[in-house]
């Protein structure tokens, strides 16, 4: 075993959840190798940061013949792969998988993964959430409460630096937020009478991982207040919303323990039948082809809910024929994420001549208001929805004009335009899976990952109530012009995937403990959306973060006690 590839930790994947468990563990004293299978990216090196839509090919858009050579999965939804982020996606022609059933699998391979292209949006999970499954007799019951994780949201959140509002609420409970970025006027106006009218619905500022204000005492000169630019997606030179390059890799780097291995593929995570541990990854370097075998004490999978799970499926040996640390079986299944594709729109009657400075990073949030109580239970499915939405001008573009003529035209006054998507909550369900094809492999020698998920009964019928509330509310706001539509996405389009080695209290039933700790594997960690029991309506990442940095806490004890 060469001391030269032996290490205290090991993360597999630098993503939003990769970067946190890598500065914990720096942080605590350990030599830590994350290993990522992308190219590297450094913060700061992000090429259309500071460019115009007219300083890039076709005004911002990609040609159809790209996408439908590079990008035909990527680009279902016809919004996502533009030319200002399409480095950061991969091309389906390089990077395959199959489906039984549609599965819109979107990710990217670099340092830093989905944290330079995630949507920011920080709302914390309540006993409401953790409790459903239980009450319910869905699935499996999560093995932990809010009471267990809420300490881990205050430590993530005052490092993120997430802005919001306190509104009481406890279906998504507040948090350590610095100032909002505030309503703009019909936002505030829609606020006040969708409140009249419906009390239980809450329009409130989105809680969104932007500085807006800057904070030398967690900052520490790595990051700077939030611009308004709406650029996010590019990568931040500003430093200004959470990413693993701006936030947690520089700290991890000035303890002196990190060290970081780009285009390095895990093939598998190597078991010791006689010590009943892992013992290290064994890893592809992208570029030469290379196979190198690394070692350490523990190890965090953050690979991204997929990844992981295809690492772990095609770890298999005598002791786990299946893959690691998968007595139970469960491994692969349970696949969720949310769902939408749904919503409805209007135009907003007054404001006129009001107008608003920048393009905030964040419009309005509704936080889910069915199935929370007595008062507002729903017969016809379970668990709920929440919308983002916002307001914004119309875009005003006479045909004819140009130059004064334009210019006077578009500083007229115009209407506001409102609208909100819903976002839907998908139960898991043990035939939600994804699995490995052996028969067939991609560039880098490694089994094709199948999925084979849909959305069900219970999922089809809260999308109708969704539209329908969401149309109430513009109703009772006077607006006009009122559309609707609800086109049923595949799962994986929300880009929050999530199950597939989810918690538990029984070994027979799940992959991970209550500290996110494999049952069969006790120096393996899992603690990306891989590890998730159910799906709330919350966007995902602060969940992620909170429970890595409980997770590494308890490691850390774990092997002080000399029990790990």
């Amino acid at each position: 075993m060469s001391e030269n590839n032996t290490f205290d930790a090991i993360v597999i994947g630098s993503g939003i959840s990769g970067g946190f468990a890598a500065m914990e563990l720096c942080t605590k004293g350990y030599r830590t190798l994350v290993l990522e299978r992308g190219p590297m990216i450094e913060h700061g090196d992000y090429p259309t940061a500071m460019l115009d839509k007219w300083d890039m090919p076709n005004q911002g858009k990609v040609s159809q013949q790209e996408i439908s050579k590079h990008y035909p999965k990527q680009n279902r939804l016809a919004w996502w792969v533009n030319e200002d982020n399409k480095h950061y996606i991969n091309k389906d022609d390089e990077y395959p998988y199959h489906e039984d059933e549609r599965f819109d699998w979107i990710r990217g391979h670099h340092v830093g993964g989905r944290s330079l292209m995630w949507g920011r949006q920080c709302y914390r999970w309540s006993d409401i959430d953790f409790e459903a499954n239980l009450k319910e007799g869905v699935a499996v019951d999560w093995p932990i409460r809010y009471a267990d994780i809420a300490p881990w949201y205050d430590y993530v959140e005052t490092f993120v630096g997430v802005s919001g509002q306190a509104e009481g609420l406890k279906q998504v409970p507040d948090g350590v937020f610095l100032k909002p970025f505030p309503l703009n006027c019909v936002e505030q106006k829609f606020r006040e009478v969708v409140a009249e009218t419906y009390p239980e619905r809450v329009v409130t500022p989105g809680r969104i991982a932007n500085l807006t204000e800057y904070k030398p005492e967690v900052h520490k000169g790595l990051r700077g207040q939030c611009q308004s630019r709406d650029r996010c997606w590019r990568g931040c030179p500003f430093g200004a919303y959470f990413s693993s390059q701006a936030a947690t890799l520089p700290v991890a780097k000035e303890t002196g323990n990190l060290t970081i291995r780009p285009d390095s593929i895990v093939m598998e995570i190597l078991y010791d039948a006689q010590a009943g541990k892992a013992s290290g990854v064994r890893v592809k370097d992208a570029v030469t082809g290379d196979v190198t075998d690394y070692h350490a004490r523990i190890i965090f999978c953050n690979a991204s809910t997929v990844g992981t799970t295809a690492i772990l499926l095609n770890s298999r040996s005598e002791t786990f024929p299946n893959g690691l640390g998968n007595s139970s079986g469960e491994l692969g299944h349970n696949i969720m994420d949310h769902h939408y594709g749904m919503g409805a729109s209007g135009l907003w009657s007054g404001n006129e001549d009001d107008y608003y400075q920048g393009r905030k990073p964040t419009g309005f949030y509704i936080p889910r208001f069915t199935n929370i109580d007595e008062q507002t239970e729903q017969k016809e499915y379970k668990r709920g929805f929440g919308y983002q939405g916002g307001a914004r001008r119309i875009e005003n573009i006479p045909e004819g004009k140009v130059g004064l003529a334009l210019k006077d035209e578009i500083f007229k006054p115009g209407a506001y335009h409102i609208g909100m998507t819903c976002f839907g909550e998908m139960l898991p369900h043990h035939d939600n899976r994804m699995y490995l094809n052996f028969d067939e492999r991609d560039q880098h020698g490694m089994p094709i990952i199948t999925f084979d998920a849909k959305l069900r009964e219970n999922e089809l019928a809260l999308r109708e109530h969704g539209v329908k509330c969401a149309v109430e509310m513009l109703e009772a706001a006077g607006c006009t012009n009122i559309t609707s539509y609800n086109s049923v996405t595949a799962p994986g389009a929300c880009i929050h995937e999530m199950g597939t080695a989810r918690m538990g209290r029984d070994p027979k039933t799940s992959v991970l403990n209550q500290w996110n700790q494999m049952h069969d594997v006790p120096n393996v960690f899992v603690t990306d959306g891989a590890c998730m029991t159910s799906s709330g309506t919350q966007n995902p990442s602060i969940t992620y973060m909170a429970l890595t940095a409980r997770a590494v806490d308890y490691a850390h004890k774990q092997i002080e006690a000399g029990k790990l």
